[in-house]
């Protein structure tokens, strides 16, 4: 019983010094690393100091590439028109230089100042992997106005590309409002495809309505409401009697309850001139 009884009072002393020591490892790491940080801040207060945890940020880093901590693979996402290259610029990284030193805050302000890039998101995977995701835009029409010519997104936002050549089958909207409301009108004009293919132009008029140029030859006056409506009427007025490929500078529909019509003028026609030779009276 004697002994039981030491060996049980021995025990809880043991486990007591096990918790005395854990919590002396555990403040003792605290106060080094509080030690750290405030040495940090004192250090940054001054330019030698930044110098110095540069230097020996830049030496951690190097440190955790011979662990292994070095880029091995680059995944993108979401890339259609920023090419390969352009999107490693923006990393300056690649494979074996080490993760910890991609900053993914500042290759996320480098990719979307590209003027393909709306928005980006980076991520370091680790031990090796850099995780890119990006969404495009998508260009919508061409735009002109005040005297040049730029590309649109869904949004009516501007991309800012030099190179239209590739944009050319794009619809072309005009005017200074047109940019704001060019996807709303498209999302309309595809209602009837066979229709929208023959648009060659969209007038902004007064920011409040547009104008229609189709086949390069007829302009369509739509109203500022109702214009759902009144697109209907035209695409049903062409299926029913080919309203377009008649002789027709404009129509207007403007007015719900009419369909005003101005037609090419005729030109004049030459009087006829008559052949018929008489014969000179004969005296008699």
């Amino acid at each position: 019983m004697r002994g039981m009884t030491g060996a049980t009072t021995r025990r809880p002393r043991r486990q007591a010094a096990r918790r005395l020591y854990r919590i002396g490892v555990w403040v003792g790491i605290s106060l080094l690393l509080l030690g750290g940080v405030y040495g940090a801040v004192q250090l940054n207060r001054s330019l030698l100091g930044q110098s110095l945890l540069q230097s020996a940020t830049d030496r951690i880093i190097q440190g955790t590439a011979l662990l292994g901590l070095t880029v091995a693979d680059i995944t993108v996402e979401g890339r259609e028109t920023t090419d390969r290259e352009t999107i490693l610029t923006a990393l300056a990284a690649g494979l074996g230089t080490p993760i910890l030193a991609v900053s993914p805050m500042r290759v996320k302000e480098q990719l979307e100042a590209l003027p393909w890039v709306r928005t980006a998101v980076i991520e370091r995977r680790l031990p090796s992997t850099l995780y890119i995701r990006l969404v495009e835009r998508k260009p919508l029409a061409l735009w002109q106005h005040g005297g040049k010519l730029e590309l649109l997104d869904r949004d009516g936002s501007v991309i800012p590309v030099t190179r239209l050549e590739r944009f050319a089958k794009l619809p072309l909207v005009v005017g200074e409002g047109a940019a704001s409301h060019a996807a709303e009108l498209l999302e309309m004009l595809a209602s009837d495809p066979d229709l929208a293919s023959r648009v060659t132009a969209a007038i902004r008029v007064g920011d409040r309505r547009w104008n229609l140029r189709i086949d390069n030859a007829t302009d369509v006056l739509l109203p500022a409401d109702e214009t759902a409506s009144a697109w209907s009427q035209l695409a049903r007025l062409e299926r029913s009697s080919a309203i377009l490929k008649r002789e027709v500078l404009t129509i207007d529909l403007r007015l719900s309850d009419r369909l005003v019509l101005r037609v090419t003028p005729e030109s004049p026609k030459e009087p006829a001139i008559s052949k018929k030779v008489h014969s000179p009276a004969k005296n008699t």
